[in-house]
């Protein structure tokens, strides 16, 4: 996995979870729901990562 893919999954990943608690505090559902599924396709990019570096190996 390289830096710059784990940064960008990193932001991602952080975006979302600024979106998702953005959603609960202005009790806007729609940004919260965003929020959660940025985290989760970051999450999923993260462990393709690590199986396509487990393969590397």
């Amino acid at each position: 996995m390289g830096i710059d893919d784990k940064i960008r999954n990193a932001t991602e990943d952080a975006s979302g979870k600024v979106k998702e608690h953005t959603g609960r505090a202005t009790d806007n559902e729609r940004l919260e729901a965003e929020g959660r599924n940025d985290q989760a396709a970051a999450n999923l990019k993260q462990a393709g990562e690590k199986v396509k570096d487990a393969f590397k190996s």
